[in-house]
């Protein structure tokens, strides 16, 4: 169920990043080699990106395919970045299809992403929904498991919680509430990355000084990929990475 990724680094053409390696995320829309559930991610796409000297990211979305759309290698060609989150999307059954719905979502500086699903959608989130205000439920993009996850981690980091945290703690309330959900998420504000590994795959690959790459599976060869454990929280930036055990009863 879907594909995702985050890099930090010195500035470089989105293509290099999303496009150019031998198993980059476009190839995975077809042809990932690690995804557990589903085979095909064609139901939509997005990437964010930050500008330099702007804190809060752009974001291109679309609902098709990713190797359907003419405009995206053009855009990757001449937009430059430090840090981006991209994802390609295969959608959980029940969940609304269409552009609002495909990752990465965004609030002021952060962007997210869900690979996963909500086992018993929506009627076993129910409770969590009832805990968000009006204002956060009305501001959902999308009727989908992954709005709704991305609602509660932005309710967490709203009320002070640090990346890791939000995302361990939004972790552990879905997984009560729906066991057996699939929660790897990522979320990034431009500087740093936090991402849980939850009932699918995420690797990552640290340059480290110079750059990070967390994603879903490896895009390439580099013998420096490493898998984070299932049920762990990853958070670091190109100086250094933290691996942290998430909830035993969660995950």
């Amino acid at each position: 169920m879907c594909r995702h990724l985050g890099h930090l680094g010195p500035a470089r053409a989105l293509s290099e990043v999303l496009l150019a390696p031998p198993h980059s995320l476009y190839r995975q829309s077809w042809a990932p080699r690690h995804q557990r559930y589903g085979t095909v991610n064609a139901d939509g796409f997005g990437v964010g990106w930050y500008a330099d000297g702007d804190p809060e990211p752009a974001r291109y979305r679309r609902s098709g395919p990713i190797w359907a759309d003419g405009f995206l290698p053009d855009l990757c060609r001449v937009v430059r970045s430090t840090a981006l989150l991209a994802a390609v999307r295969d959608a959980t059954s029940g969940c609304a299809p269409g552009e609002a719905a495909a990752a990465p979502y965004a609030e002021g500086r952060w962007l997210f992403s869900h690979n996963g699903a909500l086992t018993g959608w929506p009627g076993s989130v129910a409770r969590i929904a009832a805990t968000l205000s009006p204002e956060e439920l009305l501001g959902l993009e999308a009727r989908c498991d992954s709005a709704l996850a991305w609602a509660l981690v932005g309710h967490l980091l709203r009320a002070g919680a640090g990346p890791g945290p939000a995302l361990a703690e939004a972790t552990a309330r879905l997984g009560a509430a729906a066991p057996g959900s699939r929660l790897n998420f990522l979320l990034t504000d431009g500087s740093t990355l936090a991402a849980t590994a939850c009932g699918d795959t995420l690797w990552y690959l640290l340059e480290a000084g110079t750059s990070l790459t967390v994603a879903s599976e490896p895009h390439d060869t580099d013998p420096g990929w490493r898998p984070v454990p299932d049920a762990y929280l990853l958070t670091g930036d190109p100086g250094g990475i933290e691996l942290t055990a998430l909830k035993e009863s969660h995950a």
